[in-house]
């Protein structure tokens, strides 16, 4: 399967019963994510040493509900804590991956 264009098209594979091979390691966090299947996320995003697997890494323990750790995360991705819904910044890290 393609990767997708739009956030919309990127919906329509959450049927799927796994992400598709061919994407990449970022992608497939965020499916599963986005699939509420926080531990399958988790150990991707967690062997992602880059500022996008602790953007990833970041995201998932605000879902957890784990703020402090969260905020690890999100000072070594560069990037503030969210004031944004968590299906906000769901969203806006899929785009991103999307388009990058």
């Amino acid at each position: 399967m393609a990767i997708p264009k739009t956030y919309e098209d990127f919906e329509q594979t959450l049927t799927a019963s796994t992400p598709p091979m061919d994407w990449s390691e970022a992608l497939k966090a965020m499916w599963f994510a986005t699939n509420d299947n926080w531990e399958a996320s988790h150990d991707i995003a967690q062997e992602m040493f880059n500022e996008i697997g602790s953007w990833i890494h970041a995201y998932l323990h605000r879902v957890e509900g784990d703020e402090f750790n969260a905020g690890y995360w999100y000072r070594k991705a560069g990037r503030s804590f969210p004031k944004i819904s968590l299906k906000q910044e769901q969203k806006e890290i899929t785009e991103y991956l999307l388009k990058n």
